[in-house]
């Protein structure tokens, strides 16, 4: 479930630099060395996201760009060491997502990746009324949770909070991006807020409060959506 992603580049100091944020992070990581194999990876392997150098042997970054964008509607961010406005003005007309120039900061790079990450996840749930993790049924529509056929009562709050872990399962969120995202950037209050709202909506939908199946801690960064091994998404 996690989201997986593709990184496109030749340079092998760069391809693990940027692994190591982003498997800390939660992504799974796809690699690939050169444009053939990039275009290889993204139709066998279905990334949810291509990291793109455009600097590429056998076919370069941009014809891979080009290729990708008949074929599918997965984001890009094009990563590369050309840095003029031409340079990025022909990567977003072949349909590039997004454009970091090199050198640029890991930090930077994760941040724009949950950005991009973030909008097709909205998205997405603007075309999926409803999943189903086991016996958890949420309505996105009717913003309504259901376990066991049961209705769960949620704040709007616990939803929005359910709802955020929900659209990337098996990524850590840290309690600052549940608390900027769930209450809005503007919002001053403290990072516990959300251990609080993570401990009602476990109250709610949970069996055993010691062992969570659904909303799990990640020690040292915060929380993650998870479902009971063996349950399938419907």
């Amino acid at each position: 479930m996690n989201r997986r992603i593709l990184i496109v580049d030749d340079d092998k100091k760069t391809v693990d630099l940027i692994r190591m944020y982003l498997e800390k992070d939660g992504y799974r990581v796809l690699t690939a060395n050169d444009g053939q194999q990039a275009l290889l990876a993204a139709r066998h392997k279905r990334p949810n996201l291509v990291i793109l150098d455009l600097m590429l042997p056998t076919v370069d970054g941009l014809d891979v760009c080009r290729i990708l964008r008949s074929e599918s509607k997965v984001p890009i961010i094009m990563l590369t060491a050309k840095s003029t406005e031409h340079d990025k003005l022909v990567g977003l007309d072949l349909g590039a997502d997004d454009y970091v120039t090199k050198p640029f900061s890991p930090r930077e790079l994760l941040a724009r990746v949950r950005a991009v990450l973030r909008r097709l996840s909205e998205n997405e749930a603007r075309e999926v009324d409803e999943v189903r993790f086991g016996d958890l049924l949420v309505n996105f529509v009717r913003h309504e949770v259901r376990l066991r056929g049961e209705l769960i009562r949620l704040t709007p709050k616990e939803f929005k909070v359910l709802e955020i872990l929900i659209m990337e399962p098996g990524r850590a969120f840290s309690r600052l991006e549940l608390l900027e995202q769930a209450f809005g950037y503007d919002y001053d209050g403290l990072e516990r807020t959300v251990d609080v709202h993570v401990m009602n909506l476990r109250r709610k939908i949970e069996a055993n409060l010691e062992q969570p199946i659904y909303v799990q801690t990640v020690y040292g960064i915060g929380y993650k959506f998870a479902f009971a091994e063996g349950n399938d998404v419907q």
